[in-house]
């Protein structure tokens, strides 16, 4: 006989897959807290019957181990030794201050003042070897010698303080009356004005804070030409730059700047720092 069926047609339902991710979750959640509900039934966890100890973040674990790995970076630095001081060598009258390098020969230096010579070789060369070389190449460091010793930049290392506080004072005398002369008229306010040994430039401006720096040598150059180093830092405070716009105020203001700035470059440098 035929057995009947007496659940009924089956009927089906539509599962939205949004739902099915959201019971998953609930379940994972739902086996968490049962697990833990388990450990702390059996003694684990806390340490405390019916509380569950708490999860450790892994991001705590993370930052301890940068710090550690940053205390030992600090821990093994170690500070650059300080390079030895130079082997003094004479060598026929000329002074050789040896310095040993990782370099691949030997390199010789006039210093700036002419007074010595600065050299320096690989760790492997003696010092018999150095002045070996130095004898040979004798006239030729000693014409050099004496042509570094007879720049402007030589003369000048040797002035005496009287006379860099003679320079200072003549500057000083004359820059800042020039600089009140020339404010209102050039519509500008100066800052500080500051006086120093400059190598190349007659003078400098600081634009965003009104900053005017001035070489001490002027104070051995006319006062025509000092007047226009004063305008052409003054003209900074409205222009920065060199551009044509500069030119055009330099040009409104002292029509014969172009020949004083050639003028002023013909002359030597009487000091230098």
């Amino acid at each position: 006989m035929a057995s009947e069926n007496r659940s009924g047609p089956v009927r089906t339902r539509r599962v939205d897959p949004g739902e099915l991710k959201r019971q998953a979750a609930g379940g994972s959640r739902g086996a968490g807290t049962a697990s833990q509900r388990r450990s702390a039934a059996s003694g684990h966890g806390s340490g405390e019957p019916g509380k569950v100890a708490p999860r450790q973040r892994s991001s705590s674990a993370g930052r301890t181990a940068a710090g550690a790995g940053k205390a030992c970076s600090q821990a093994t630095r170690r500070k650059p030794a300080r390079p030895a001081a130079p082997e003094v060598l004479y060598v026929d009258g000329i002074e050789v201050r040896l310095q040993r390098k990782k370099v691949k020969n030997l390199n010789l230096r006039i210093a700036r003042d002419g007074d010595h010579v600065d050299a320096s070789a690989p760790a492997w060369m003696s010092p018999a070897d150095v002045a070996d070389f130095v004898h040979r190449k004798h006239d030729w460091i000693q014409a050099q010698m004496e042509r570094v010793s007879a720049t402007p930049m030589a003369q000048a290392s040797q002035a005496s303080k009287d006379e860099v506080t003679q320079w200072r004072a003549v500057v000083q005398a004359c820059v800042p009356a020039l600089v009140a002369a020339w404010e209102p008229i050039m519509g500008v306010k100066a800052g500080q004005l500051a006086y120093r040994n400059m190598t190349s430039r007659w003078g400098s401006c600081n634009f965003r804070n009104g900053k005017l720096s001035f070489a001490l040598d002027l104070a051995a150059k006319p006062e025509d030409l000092i007047e226009s180093v004063v305008i052409h830092e003054l003209t900074h405070l409205l222009e920065p730059s060199h551009n044509q716009r500069f030119q055009q105020l330099m040009a409104s203001w002292d029509k014969e700047y172009r020949s004083k700035r050639k003028r002023l470059n013909h002359f030597p440098r009487e000091f230098y720092g």
